[in-house]
């Protein structure tokens, strides 16, 4: 599960900022909100967190920063190449910052082992790259790499408690690359988790980009499919069940081959989901770009949310009720916070404009985070908690009179 993640100098964050789903010791609804992590140190974890904020403010910055870690975990020992420029932005509306490095850093448990793992960098090289392992209470520094900027060489630091052939791993350790994803790359076995978790339990998505991959291979195995179809008839639509019928569909192909340039078309087998509905007149089918666009969203998102319940992965998605009625949407909420269904740890981040779901029947108030920009335009993220809401407080109405920032200043016109 996801402890925190952490974050400076990237696009409009200007200082530190901390996205924490470590709870307060608020019991309120424990039993449902909070998953056991099996650790004395940090004993339970938030399953979910809700981000509000007015646009322009940083919201989807912040979720872009998460992404682009774990991007760039996957990516850097093997897509970047030698001298390519990395695609990190610092903050721009300070000349004190503007030139200075970005820093990322995320802190996770995963089989019971919590990993801290970071690194500072700018658009033409690592500065900085460290993972920290605790297996007991004391940490272990396993590596630590420090750009001298004197020197212009590398310094690494290593345990004894990293074996393999870190030798061969540092020297194959591009400037503009990541030593932990090279590492993994040559072979590392015990940097392997650490890579896995990055890459596999994060889930990224904008509005808009949820694949349907996810549902249509879902409703190939008869178990799934029966999940998906309870899911969505749970939401209130008259559908029956769902059928997937093959569909040829033409794919351009462009090929280069020396100047010349070849534009052709190919056709592909591909299933396609088919809804079958039914009413107290009659029966139809449609096809799913027959459906309306909130059918067409919760079906894709039916099968994402599903995969991320089983797999105890971390959904991080921006405006979650994009074309969904907000009793939807707590549907969905309220998955994560049903451990009966939510039995392997996931966890979900989102950022909403949505107040109703302000309300203390669906969130902790340890679950609310408000983003705002100070004068100077740099993002701050506060929690609901740093106000000290009372308890029975009406929250909506609290941060609709503005009682907890992050809300637009509306001007008149004339």
């Amino acid at each position: 599960m996801l402890i925190e993640f952490r974050v400076s100098n990237y696009r409009s964050i200007r200082d530190e900022q901390v996205l924490s789903l470590v709870p307060t010791k608020d019991k309120t609804y424990a039993d449902s909100h909070l998953a056991q992590t099996g650790n004395t140190s940090i004993p339970t974890l938030l399953r979910s967190t809700a981000i509000y904020g007015l646009n322009g403010a940083g919201k989807s910055n912040l979720l872009k920063a998460i992404s682009f870690l774990k991007s760039f975990v996957f990516e850097s020992a093997t897509i970047v190449q030698p001298g390519q420029l990395l695609n990190v932005q610092p903050f721009l509306l300070d000349n004190s910052t503007s030139t200075k490095p970005s820093e990322f850093e995320i802190t996770f448990f995963n089989k019971g082992i919590r990993y801290q793992y970071g690194f500072r960098l700018t658009a033409e090289r690592i500065l900085e790259e460290w993972l920290l392992v605790y297996k007991t209470a004391k940490p272990q520094q396993w590596f630590k790499r420090i750009y001298n900027n004197k020197t212009k060489s590398e310094e690494y630091e290593f345990s004894a408690k990293l074996s393999g052939n870190r030798k061969i791993w540092q020297e194959s350790t591009r400037q503009n690359s990541l030593f932990l994803s090279t590492a993994v790359h040559l072979n590392s076995e015990q940097l392997l988790p650490v890579f896995d978790w990055i890459v596999n339990k994060l889930a990224c998505f904008s509005p808009g980009a949820i694949p349907l991959d996810f549902s249509i291979n879902m409703l190939q195995n008869n178990e799934y499919k029966e999940d998906m179809e309870k899911f969505l008839i749970s939401s209130d639509i008259s559908i029956t069940h769902i059928t997937l019928v093959p569909r040829k569909q033409h794919r351009k192909l462009i090929q280069f081959n020396a100047n010349i340039s070849n534009i052709h078309s190919e056709e592909l087998d591909v299933l396609w989901p088919q809804f079958h509905h039914k009413s107290e007149s009659g029966k139809a089918t449609f096809d799913l770009q027959d459906e309306s666009g909130g059918t067409q969203r919760l079906f894709s998102l039916s099968g994402l949310i599903l995969t991320i319940l089983r797999n105890g992965q971390i959904l991080i998605i921006d405006e979650l009720e994009t074309s969904l009625h907000p009793l939807l949407v707590i549907h969905l909420i309220s998955m994560f916070h049903d451990p009966k269904i939510n039995v392997n740890g996931a966890q979900l981040i989102f950022t909403t404009h949505n107040t109703s779901f302000l309300d203390a029947d669906i969130f902790r108030r340890d679950q609310v985070l408000f983003i705002e920009k100070t004068r100077d335009q740099s993002t701050i993220l506060r929690p609901l908690t740093d106000f000290s809401p009372r308890k029975g407080e009406n929250l909506e109405s609290g941060y609709l009179a503005g009682r907890y920032g992050a809300i637009p200043i509306l001007g008149d016109m004339h």
